[in-house]
């Protein structure tokens, strides 16, 4: 009786800790699920820095993916860690970039609140580092003995597969923009050659 009121408050943590990463696992989704929105309906291509903090969002994204299963949690936090400073060197490469662009190279796309896309970017990276300190902190840097509730181990599940959607989605995406060669923002690479092929026919 004892020892359970002594663990109990460690197993509330713990939940709590999977709560958060879960959050912060949703708020990944929405924010690439912003930036194809910007790019399909808009028409902001993104540049390859841009794609590189995709990339680095996935990351994140497939570290607390790993979080939530029940054989290998205590890997998940460590790698989110690293897409999120991933993040953090691209995008603050390309803020350092942007506060002096040469000609020709202003920022890419339009402003969201006032910022534009790198620079959220920084922010998002910086948020997620604290809040992945936090969790290590708090609740403990392994997850040993600890099983995630079944509950939110099935909404994870569900918000990773949307995550591999968006994944595979950005992936063909990519290739389309980019072909075999460098990235660029005046369109869509590949469609451009199969429109000329066509056109020759």
């Amino acid at each position: 009786m004892i020892r359970a009121a002594r663990t109990a408050p460690g197993a509330d943590l713990a939940r709590l800790g999977d709560l958060g990463l879960l959050a912060m696992l949703t708020g990944l989704a929405a924010v690439l699920t912003v930036a194809m929105v910007l790019q399909y309906v808009d028409g902001e291509l993104p540049c390859p820095l841009c794609l590189l903090q995709r990339v680095a969002l996935f990351g994140v994204c497939f570290g607390l993916i790993r979080h939530f299963r029940p054989d290998d949690r205590g890997r998940g936090v460590g790698v989110a860690l690293l897409g999120a400073l991933s993040l953090l060197v691209i995008a603050g490469r390309q803020t350092l970039l942007d506060i002096c662009p040469r000609p020709g190279h202003e920022y890419v796309g339009d402003a969201v609140l006032g910022l534009h896309m790198p620079v959220w970017s920084v922010l998002i990276a910086l948020a997620v580092i604290a809040a992945l300190a936090a969790q290590v902190a708090v609740v403990g840097g392994t997850a040993e003995g600890r099983v995630p509730s079944p509950r939110l181990v099935r909404v994870a599940g569900y918000v990773g597969l949307y995550v591999l959607t968006l994944c595979a989605l950005n992936l063909v995406s990519a290739i389309l923009q980019c072909g075999l060669g460098a990235c660029h923002t005046d369109g869509y690479r590949m469609l451009g050659s199969a429109a000329a092929a066509f056109a020759r026919l």
